[in-house]
């Protein structure tokens, strides 16, 4: 049987289309998911696409949190679901305090969008095991509200338990010059949490997926097989 991967559409959301094509080239069951439907129609994984839910009022992601879809999210990514969010799916997971700390404003306050490279720190979870540690991948980035800050006690669990995700280069590092692009703590790119089934993350995978669209890389690919094998296996 096909696995099923649920998008979520809030109002605001742009990539919910592009999200479940990657799903599609994938080879799953992409099932689209409207905000207010508690129902998540059976799927075995669910993601938050990008975009500017609710226009970013109030703080990003903060309004869409309490969206009726939310309320079967959280209960059930607490009991497994995997649930990948990008982008503003990121800032949604850490309003739901699915994964901690929280998502402000670039340092330099300007929106930005461009191919980021990151590198791939924990390689165990259910959306990152197709990549290797310590593998480099390029994939496109856009955001205003993309820096990631938490306390220094939360940064350090995060570190020592190995839940830091992906991290942008360090300046110097990347080939094309692009180190940190908004100021986020320790070049945290993206996190997960201990359990490994709910990662959230800034740049967006669902952009490099086909080689004649986008950024013409396919690195983000890798997300959405990463949770098909997860899916079989389990």
């Amino acid at each position: 049987m096909t696995s099923r991967i649920g998008v979520v559409t809030f109002p605001g959301t742009l990539d919910d289309r592009d999200a479940l094509r990657a799903a599609r080239l994938a080879g799953a069951e992409p099932v689209p998911l409207w905000h207010r439907d508690k129902d998540l129609h059976q799927v075995d994984a669910v993601v938050l696409a990008g975009g500017f839910s609710y226009g970013d009022y109030l703080r990003a992601g903060a309004i869409s949190r309490f969206s009726p879809v939310m309320e079967t999210i959280i209960e059930q990514a607490k009991a497994g679901l995997p649930v990948l969010g990008i982008c503003n799916g990121f800032q949604i997971l850490t309003e739901a305090h699915l994964l901690p700390g929280a998502m402000l404003q670039n340092d330099h306050l300007h929106f930005i969008c461009r191919e980021q490279r990151l590198r791939v720190e924990n390689a165990a979870t259910a959306w990152t095991a197709d990549f290797a540690p310590g593998q480099e991948i390029s994939i496109p980035l856009k955001n205003m509200d993309g820096r990631y800050v938490a306390d220094e006690r939360t940064l350090d669990e995060l570190e020592a338990e190995g839940r830091v995700a992906f991290r942008y280069l360090a300046e110097g590092e990347a080939a094309d010059g692009y180190g940190n692009p908004n100021g986020s703590l320790r070049n945290i790119a993206g996190i997960t949490n201990a359990a490994g089934n709910v990662v959230g993350l800034m740049p967006h995978p669902e952009h490099a997926v086909e080689p004649l669209i986008g950024t013409g890389g396919t690195d983000g690919l890798g997300f959405f097989t990463s949770i098909l094998k997860k899916l079989v296996s389990a």
